[in-house]
């Protein structure tokens, strides 16, 4: 059998080369990448093949394909089960934000860091929506406004604003910045709670109603002012909650209060 692929192995002080070095080797890493292939080809929840199978198809060895196994599996692209086998799992927005609720835990970044990224990708996602011509992204925005305009129950509020920042970065047409507003979604539910969005409805209303009406009328620089806006009402409202003495840290996600969040 030929090793073609075992010069991409990683060298024993690797551990403790560079983040970015790592990066390089993984991106280099043509075994890996071929084992990332072959899984795409598979829907989640499908067994993959044997070891022995997967070490001849990609010509490495069974060492060397352990060794990715592994990496995959740590990342939660594949479980492996006792007397079972070996399943592909996927690549989720969820999954991935994991990473970042551990960051959060081991203190390696705060949660108003990961807001700020939010900030800086809702806003480019309104930028390049004003280009995208994504008509049914951008009706979803409208329908999503006229919700809050028809009621002023915090729940359906909750709804309406989750859906319109869903239908925003639809309408960016960019697959990179859906999935990272997903992935951050999923750690940033901790932010309000629904009384809050029932008491600042008609703010609400004016800074989402002005999103919309830039991206409609393809205005990018009007679309990224109020953007800004809707984070500057955002971090006021976030202070509000911090001065009433809310029932834990603004920011904080929380199994407790995962239902009483907007995005």
């Amino acid at each position: 059998m030929s090793n073609t692929h075992e010069a991409t192995e990683l060298e024993p002080g690797a551990a403790d080369a560079s983040q970015h070095q790592f990066l390089s080797t993984m991106l280099k890493d043509r075994a890996l990448a071929d084992l990332v292939h072959l899984l795409l080809e598979k829907e989640p929840g499908e067994q993959i093949p044997s070891e022995r199978e997967l070490s001849e198809r990609l010509e490495i060895s069974r060492t060397a394909l352990r060794d990715r196994i592994s990496r995959l599996e740590s990342l939660g692209m594949i479980q492996r089960r006792e007397r079972e086998g070996t399943f592909y799992t996927g690549i989720s927005p969820e999954r991935v934000s994991d990473g970042l609720v551990l960051s959060l835990m081991s203190h390696q970044m705060d949660i108003e860091s990961l807001a700020e990224v939010r900030h800086a990708l809702e806003r480019h996602a309104a930028v390049l929506a004003c280009g995208s011509r994504n008509d049914a992204a951008v009706r979803g925005m409208a329908e999503s406004v006229d919700r809050m305009n028809a009621s002023d129950d915090g729940r359906e509020l909750f709804e309406a604003d989750n859906a319109f920042h869903r239908h925003l970065f639809a309408a960016s047409s960019a697959a990179g910045l859906l999935f990272f507003s997903q992935m951050l979604h999923s750690v940033l539910r901790g932010t309000l709670r629904f009384v809050t969005l029932a008491e600042e409805r008609d703010r609400l209303r004016v800074v989402h109603t002005a999103v919309l009406d830039a991206v409609r009328n393809s205005d990018p620089e009007s679309a990224g002012r109020a953007v800004d806006d809707h984070f500057d009402w955002l971090r006021h409202l976030i202070e509000k909650e911090r001065e009433a003495g809310g029932s834990g840290p603004a920011w904080i996600p929380s199994a407790a209060h995962k239902d009483d969040v907007p995005k």
